[in-house]
């Protein structure tokens, strides 16, 4: 299948629309979101993802149609470890239920136009130095590493939201101390001044720049094709906002997914630390020339990512935290039990 300009309009157009649906028929009028209507949506935005990946096979190629389907499923799970970090954003900053999905949807509008960012320099330094594939390598292998240190010392999710951006958005943008409905700027005693939910959209915003040095690596191991990277990319941030509603009161119960998250980005590093080794070009490797190792194909890199992340959530909703995350829960009411 050949992609061309048309293809990456119509599908950037397709992104484009499906945010402004989002936004004016859901978000624009503020609403605490039911079950039901976060369940369908979800199941919508899945669908229409899952469906998009039948193109390629429409076209007759399945190369690229594994690898849609390989960073799709990766970055979608990479966008549920994030959304506990975004729960512990908003919840730190106690933004009123119905106005957050304003900020969810800000969030993943960020998110998009920053991975597309990196996704545009990682294609162009791919092109320019093939070896940057080491230096993707040795982030995701760097990043697993501290995953299965947070898993194993159980660190706090409220610590990996306080990040750099925060602590300045905190310190250099002076807010009111009550929102204002879902305003940026009030007035108080005839000042203008900013309201805490600014402060909440540059907190989530600098928190997705984070997301992106690990997420963009990552897909990047399963596919160098640039549209395949945007597309997943794209569809796999598509109904995250719906997702956090449908799943919060899961979230505390996914106990091993860095457990998770660590094999599978450790398992992209090797593949990519594989495929530098193939298409070695530095002079102090093997003299600069290609070393002769096994590649791993597509097709086992997403039978692993799947197996992964089945294996995950079904030893932690049958682990002892699990259950007692879900009983704490029950005992609390609707409202689940949030870390942080």
């Amino acid at each position: 299948m050949e992609i061309t300009p048309l293809v990456w309009g119509l599908t950037i157009l397709l992104i484009v629309g499906l945010l402004a649906f989002d936004f004016v028929f859901h978000v624009r009028k503020a609403h605490i979101p039911t079950i039901r209507e976060a369940a369908v949506w979800s199941s919508i935005y899945i669908g229409a993802a899952l469906a998009f990946g039948l193109v390629f096979l429409a076209m007759g190629d399945p190369t690229l149609a594994t690898e849609y389907y390989a960073g799709y499923v990766t970055e979608k799970a990479l966008s549920v470890d994030n959304l506990f970090v975004f729960l512990v954003i908003i919840a730190s900053f106690n933004v009123p239920r119905e106005d957050q999905q304003k900020v969810l949807l800000f969030g993943i509008v960020f998110a998009l136009i920053a991975r597309t960012a990196f996704i545009l320099l990682g294609a162009g330094l791919i092109h320019a130095f093939s070896d940057v594939f080491y230096l993707f390598a040795g982030i995701l292998l760097l990043t697993s590493v501290q995953l299965l240190k947070k898993g194993s010392s159980g660190t706090d999710p409220a610590e990996e939201a306080d990040n750099i951006i925060i602590r300045l958005a905190r310190r250099f943008l002076h807010t009111t101390e009550h929102y204002d409905g879902d305003r940026l700027i009030t007035r108080v005693d005839g000042r203008r001044m900013l309201t805490p939910m600014l402060l909440v959209m540059v907190a989530i915003g600098g928190t997705d720049i984070l997301f992106a040095v690990d997420s963009i690596p990552a897909i990047y191991g399963l596919t160098q094709e640039p549209y395949i990277v945007f597309a997943a990319t794209a569809f796999s941030l598509m109904g995250l906002r719906q997702l956090y509603f449908l799943i919060d009161g899961l979230l505390d119960r996914l106990v091993h997914l860095s457990y998770g998250l660590a094999v599978i980005l450790g398992f992209i590093g090797v593949k990519l630390l594989l495929h530098a080794l193939h298409e070695n070009n530095l002079p102090f490797v093997n003299g600069g020339q290609n070393v002769p190792v096994p590649e791993i194909p597509t097709g086992i890199s997403l039978a692993v990512i799947l197996a992964v992340l089945a294996i995950t959530v079904a030893t932690s909703l049958l682990s002892p935290a699990g259950r007692a995350s879900r009983a704490a829960r029950d005992i609390e009411g609707t409202e689940p039990v949030r870390r942080g």
